[in-house]
């Protein structure tokens, strides 16, 4: 359908080289668009980039460090050198620290508020001139159950993941007028790299999620193909400032 084409466009997806952010890659080239997938880990980048070319679009892998504003600023240069524009910006790049409150550190807040936040907001500053340039554009960030929920060892990534609601809604805002739409998605638990680090913090995690959950399982990566592709189509030109739940039903079970 043509609502949700994407030939013609270029995106930049950040952590892109795997779970979440490579299933939303792979449905963003499944609908024709280019893409960069921008991370730091450059084997799985080659490997990223090479299936998705497999795909039958161009792809590009760009080292970056989302923490570094001249990094981001290099990041959305290169792509529009190698792609030709750029038109959708995904911001999935995090990390979590899974601690108690009273046990961590400065540096640890630090370290994920600026992995999983402030670098949605540098990377969103940077891709700006390009979209304006482009006629307009879609930033689609990634927050979390968390961005709704507390969690006891959450306390610096549940307040990057609220924070990604509230950039969103402000971006989505200030920036109407260029014709840039953004809009956030919101994990529930998804089998990633991620989340087997919290099932060995958390014994009995894998069950209490599958029993909350309606959908009585936990999801896949490759499920957030069809809402990314809905965000960054013309399909969603009318819809910005929200923040969707992917999450089979947990966020509204009692």
């Amino acid at each position: 359908m043509k609502l949700f084409d994407l030939k013609g466009k270029a995106a930049i997806v950040t952590g892109g080289n795997g779970g979440i952010g490579l299933g939303i890659a792979r449905g963003l080239a499944q609908a024709g668009a280019s893409i960069a997938v921008a991370a730091r880990n450059a084997t799985k980048n080659a490997a990223a980039v090479k299936e998705l070319e497999s795909l039958g679009v161009k792809a590009t892998a760009i080292e970056v460090d989302v923490r570094n504003e001249a990094s981001c600023r290099a990041m959305v240069a290169k792509t529009a050198q190698t792609l030709g524009r750029v038109d959708i910006l995904v911001n999935n790049a995090g990390t979590n620290v899974r601690k108690l409150p009273q046990d961590a550190s400065l540096a640890d807040w630090r370290e994920v508020l600026d992995t999983n936040l402030t670098s949605a907001f540098l990377c969103s500053q940077a891709v700006y001139p390009e979209m304006v340039k482009a006629g307009g554009g879609k930033i689609i960030s990634i927050g979390s159950m968390l961005s709704i929920f507390g969690g006891p060892l959450m306390v610096a990534y549940g307040s990057s993941k609220g924070g990604i609601v509230q950039l969103t809604r402000s971006l989505a805002v200030a920036w109407a007028k260029d014709n840039i739409q953004a809009n956030a998605i919101l994990p529930g638990w998804i089998n990633t790299d991620l989340t087997k680090g919290a099932r060995q913090q958390m014994p009995g995690l894998q069950e209490r999620i599958v029993a909350r959950t309606p959908a009585g399982r936990w999801g896949e990566p490759e499920e957030f193909a069809g809402i990314a592709v809905f965000l960054a189509s013309a399909a969603s030109d009318f819809v910005t400032g929200t923040a969707i739940p992917v999450d089979g039903g947990y966020s509204v079970h009692f």
